[in-house]
């Protein structure tokens, strides 16, 4: 029997399966790494391996399909900043020992920063002239809300906030964008995954656990993420024999999965593209 379907609801559903493959994408690629070359220190150091095509690739993706997903929600909101952070992790590499550190135990080797700065401006580009055109756009479709207009100045906040950051004080900037913008990201799919859970309106009973089980699993895992960094800022050897880094990267990357296979499943046939607007 032929399931009957709008144009739109397929879109979506692609849009969040797409979500779900851009993730595998990295998870194979660093795991082929693993197994090849060893395990990278950590999900970000894969830059710099052979697996960092696939891994900036992912991000990209990733981001795209947020903004893909229209609607006026809070939660679409969120992930439209989720998604410039998203673009920030995949331009911004994370530090490395030595590779040509001068008086520095880490940071983003010189030979890296030709890419990083051809990279920044063209993802500055692309998010300054995709808010002026949704904004338009809303506009000119008659669906300008206040909703539209917080998450405009929103992704403007963030988006200039890390521009100032990076011209005034570019040292601070590399050594520590890539892993503010990581936990913020991070931490924009747990709300949206609290919003999911503990508002009734938003989801069905059943989800609801899972939503939480996600958002309580993402901060736990940031949580242990600080605990491992800190150790080792410390001179700690928490990283070795176990790459701790490593491995919570790898849980909070995997709730990020489950989060948008259980939004798949709950909006299967969801015919309005809105998250629960």
């Amino acid at each position: 029997m032929r399931i009957r379907t709008t144009s739109t609801q397929r879109t979506y559903r692609y849009v969040r399966l797409t979500i779900l493959a851009a993730t595998l994408l990295i998870a194979v690629a660093v795991t082929v790494e693993a197994i090849v070359g060893g395990p990278p220190p950590s999900l970000s150091a894969a830059f710099y391996t052979p697996a960092g095509p696939m891994f900036t690739a992912g991000l990209f993706v990733v981001a795209a399909a947020f903004v893909a997903l229209s609607g006026r929600s809070i939660e679409q909101g969120l992930l439209d900043v989720a998604a410039v952070l998203a673009l920030a992790i995949a331009v911004v590499p994370t530090t490395v020992e030595g590779a040509g550190c001068a008086g520095s135990v880490r940071c983003v080797p010189p030979s890296v920063l030709p890419v990083v700065l051809n990279g920044g401006a063209s993802v500055a580009s692309v998010v300054l002239v995709g808010v002026v055109s949704g904004v338009v756009l809303s506009i000119v479709q008659g669906t300008f809300s206040r909703g539209v207009a917080s998450t405009a100045v929103a992704v403007v906040v963030v988006f200039v906030g890390l521009g100032v950051w990076a011209v005034s004080a570019p040292g601070a900037f590399l050594l520590v964008a890539h892993n503010a913008a990581a936990v913020g990201f991070f931490l924009l799919v747990a709300a949206v995954a609290a919003i999911a859970a503990w508002r009734p309106q938003r989801s069905p009973e059943r989800f609801r656990p899972a939503y939480a089980g996600v958002a309580i699993g993402i901060l736990i895992a940031l949580l242990g993420l600080a605990a491992a960094l800190l150790s080792a800022v410390a001179g700690g050897e928490i990283t070795r024999p176990v790459p701790w880094v490593l491995l919570g990267e790898t849980v909070a990357l995997a709730l990020f999965a489950v989060f948008w296979l259980l939004q798949t499943v709950e909006l299967w046939n969801e015919a309005d593209p809105r998250l629960r607007a």
